[in-house]
């Protein structure tokens, strides 16, 4: 179990843990929690060995196989596949000792390596690790492209997957779901359910914590408080023992009251001093009950819009997408993503749009908030809309250099310049007030947003989108950078908006508390969802099994037909006797050869596969060491036979399609 008692962990001066304790037993799913910069990342840090504990004691065992996420973006052109393959270390340790007792000549320990080797999965591992990529919402073509070819966004799910990829005894997970769709976040949570080792989860996602952790450790005022149950039942736990610390405190201090009105009026009678000093000590003894200090709550309000536009704007036969690069060459058509979009946005409506992964949920979105032209068809826009366009790299838009005075000074003339009317006053004053109701205040005002967390990022385009009193609002993953409080406060807001909401998130607990309907991007088109997010989750799942299904099926009945073809040309190619078909003698001439080396490569397939499958059943068994050794070698030297003639396999299945075309 991981145990710490007393433990004081500073970062700098600052002291993130005083006198913490807290047990974690084997195999517990546990959520930490806590508002920002309270310490959960540095609570990581202690368990990983980044950091020591400044005091106390802190116990892990030593023989514990850690996996975590690496927090670094993967710069490499190594294949999606052979990457995440080499986050298991025990495997990559199996197969350097492979190599180290293969230099040599010492039987025993090659025998022990292979059997090592097939003891981690080695032959297995192409096979998981690819399940984790498509689980986490790649497609069967991206499988073995360069890892650097992917935007940072994919590097970080390829990250994860090395990290569930690796065997392991305690699993650190921080912030995973934030570079993750609805579609993979419920993947991903099927799977950590399955985990069977200790797993310690940082997330601000409400339902995600619900579902894959059974404790919850809060980390409050540098204490570690330990809750038996997942993030709901800690809230209602936290909510009795809020109460009762409340009622104890009051009550005590009624106590304190009472035996110090005493002590005031009788200490100086002779009479009753004796009685008026025994007080004052029981006062001294007793042990102070603390008054409650919650942490103070972040709120805030959309601004009530000048104009109501009724409809919104409405989409007639649009087509969104991307126009063709500027260097493409004259008449490079533009990518299409979504098409024959006939919609129309009322106000008042509350939409949240779902749909999987690469379906074209942000390409909407970003064609109704202007910033992509329509590649067919018009959007026509309501007299007055005013949109508030929150998008996933809106981050990105901020000036490091620049404090958020800065920015709320520029966005100020902007909109003046531009001549919209917000009815909001612009002097610098007022400016800074309307930062301190989003937390920014005092110095933080003119603090350099490139050093600020991602929350204080998030909440700073929050705030600019406030002041500019919109009337249409398009968030798409708002909450990526966005703590418990602070998610929140912007559901609270959102529920009291009087204008039109569209929301893209993984967020099943915002999307659940300010959506009344659902729009589903599926198949290049657009369509009503007809059912719950419990329904779409289901929909999720029977979606990503039919897909494998049917990819599996596909490439199946590719290798059959490809294997059929060349099988009876070879036949008809070896019988002079056979009457050919009638072709073209140039194609005739090309095709041959072709099919002839495709089922010779065939044969050789099949006669490496069946010699694998003995020599795996031959490993199974007791045997001697040089044999065991033997059998081991030649066992990996038919896997790399089998892999080249794979790809020779699909060379030549390639180049006979293309000739015969």
């Amino acid at each position: 179990m991981i145990t710490l008692k007393n433990v004081v962990l500073r970062r700098s001066a600052k002291v993130l843990l005083d006198s913490a304790s807290v047990t974690i037993n084997p195999g517990e799913h546990v959520g930490i929690v806590g508002r920002n910069g309270a310490g959960k990342s540095t609570l990581f840090a202690l368990l990983n060995g980044s950091l020591h504990e400044d005091s106390g004691e802190y116990y892990i065992p030593a023989q514990w196989r850690m996996a975590q996420v690496a927090q670094d973006m993967p710069e490499t052109d190594q294949g999606a596949t052979a990457f995440v393959i080499d986050g298991d270390t025990t495997l990559m340790a199996a197969q350097k000792e492979v190599q180290d007792a293969e230099a040599t000549d010492d039987y025993d320990r090659m025998a022990h390596a292979y059997t090592a080797l097939a003891d981690c999965g080695a032959y297995d591992a192409p096979a998981r690790a690819q399940a984790l990529i498509l689980g986490l919402g790649f497609k069967t073509t991206e499988l073995d492209n360069p890892v650097n070819s992917f935007s940072g966004g994919w590097r970080m799910r390829l990250q994860l997957a090395r990290a569930l990829m690796c065997p392991s005894d305690l699993l650190l997970l921080d912030e995973p779901t934030n570079h993750l769709d609805l579609d993979a976040l419920v993947w991903l949570e099927t799977w950590l359910k399955r985990y069977e080792g200790t797993m310690l989860v940082i997330s601000h996602d409400r339902e995600f914590l619900d579902a894959v952790t059974g404790v919850t450790v809060q980390i409050e005022n540098a204490k570690l408080n330990r809750f038996g149950g997942n993030y709901s039942k800690f809230e209602d736990m936290r909510a009795e023992q809020m109460e009762l610390q409340q009622a104890q405190y009051a009550k005590q201090q009624d106590k304190i009251a009472h035996l110090q009105k005493f002590i005031n009026r009788f200490k100086a009678k002779a009479s009753k001093a004796k009685q008026a000093q025994s007080r004052v000590k029981a006062l001294d003894r007793m042990e102070k009950i603390a008054p409650l200090l919650a942490e103070a709550e972040f709120t805030f309000e959309f601004k009530e819009p000048a104009n109501l536009p009724n409809p919104m704007l409405s989409l007639t036969d649009c087509a969104c997408g991307y126009p063709a690069p500027e260097d493409a060459p004259a008449g490079t058509p533009s990518t299409v993503i979504v098409q024959r979009v006939n919609k129309s946005v009322l106000a008042g409506q509350r939409i949240g749009i779902l749909g999987a992964n690469g379906q074209g949920k942000s390409t909407l979105v970003k064609t109704i908030a202007r910033d992509l032209v329509p590649v067919k068809g018009e959007i026509t826009e309501g007299k007055g809309l005013s949109i508030g366009y929150f998008a996933q790299q809106e981050l990105d838009v901020l000036r490091p250099q620049d404090t958020p005075i800065e920015h709320m000074v520029r966005l100020a003339r902007e909109t003046q310049a531009a001549g919209k009317l917000t009815n909001q006053q612009t002097n610098e004053q007022a400016l800074r007030g309307f930062l301190g109701s989003f937390n920014f205040g005092g110095d933080m005002v003119k603090q350099a947003v490139g050093s600020m967390s991602g929350g204080e990022k998030a909440r700073l385009v929050l705030c600019m989108m406030v002041w500019q009193r919109p009337n249409l609002l398009l968030l798409d993953e708002p909450t990526n950078h966005l703590d418990l409080a602070t998610r929140e406060a912007l559901a609270m807001a959102l529920n009291e908006f009087e204008g039109t909401l569209m929301l893209v998130s993984h967020d099943r607990a915002l999307l659940r508390s300010v959506c009344d309907e659902f729009w589903l991007v599926t198949r290049g088109g657009v369509e009503p969802f007809d059912g719950d997010l419990d329904d779409y989750q289901k929909f999720l799942l029977d979606e990503a099994k039919r897909s494998r299904e049917a990819v599996k099926e596909e490439q199946q009945a590719l290798k059959s037909k490809s294997t059929a073809e060349a099988t009876a040309a070879a036949k008809a190619n070896g019988n002079p006797n056979k009457p050919q078909k009638s072709v073209k003698g140039e194609k005739t001439k090309n095709l041959s050869p072709l099919k002839k080396e495709l089922q010779l490569v065939d044969d050789q397939l099949a006669a490496l596969n069946h010699e694998g499958k003995d020599l795996e059943n031959r490993l199974a068994k007791p045997l001697q060491p040089a044999d065991l050794a033997q059998a081991g070698k030649r066992l990996k030297t038919v896997q790399q036979e089998i892999e080249a003639l794979e790809a020779k396999w699909l060379e030549l299945s390639q180049e006979i399609e293309n000739t015969s075309a």
